[in-house]
């Protein structure tokens, strides 16, 4: 399912590429990019409950929290997610990449994604997806988009 998020993700939305497909039409072009149908089901279904959030005014009741509140994980978002992982969570919150709104909603698309563990790599593109999607956060978006793929210019001591 990751696999064909990524694909999507590059395809559409980070070449900027009209979006405005048909998803009869989404799925016979994935399916004959290599993908199993059920994969490609799965990865419009995640793609449809994150976009969603474009339809609300105000962010789901599970996603608010106090600014200093502190995280904590439970037993399978431990597993899921490694410290490294997490670790980067709460970087990105202390440079106001994320927010704790915007955390607990890449937390829930991360819990919903079938592999059994998320590597750090695999986090950051499902931050970029949540970002891209999430009204109001172009900047925060733009900000790890710059965090992630400039390279440093010169010699590194």
């Amino acid at each position: 399912m990751f696999d064909v998020l990524m694909y999507l993700f590059e395809t559409y939305i980070h070449t900027d590429v009209d979006a405005m497909v048909d998803q009869e039409e989404l799925a016979d072009e994935l399916t004959q990019a290599g993908f199993h149908k059920e994969e490609i089901l799965k990865a419009l279904a995640w793609l449809e409950r994150l976009a969603a959030l474009q339809e609300v005014d105000e962010m789901p009741v599970w996603t608010r929290s106090a600014p200093d509140s502190f995280r904590i994980y439970t037993q399978e978002e431990l597993y899921k997610l490694d410290a490294e992982g997490r670790g980067f969570l709460l970087f990105l919150e202390q440079i106001k990449v994320l927010n704790a709104e915007t955390r607990e909603i890449v937390i829930d698309r991360v819990m919903e994604l079938d592999s059994s563990v998320i590597e750090l790599d695999d986090l950051k593109w499902v931050i970029l997806m949540v970002l891209f999607n999430v009204p109001g956060s172009e900047s925060a978006y733009h900000q790890l988009e710059e965090l992630i793929f400039e390279q440093p210019e010169g010699l590194i001591h």
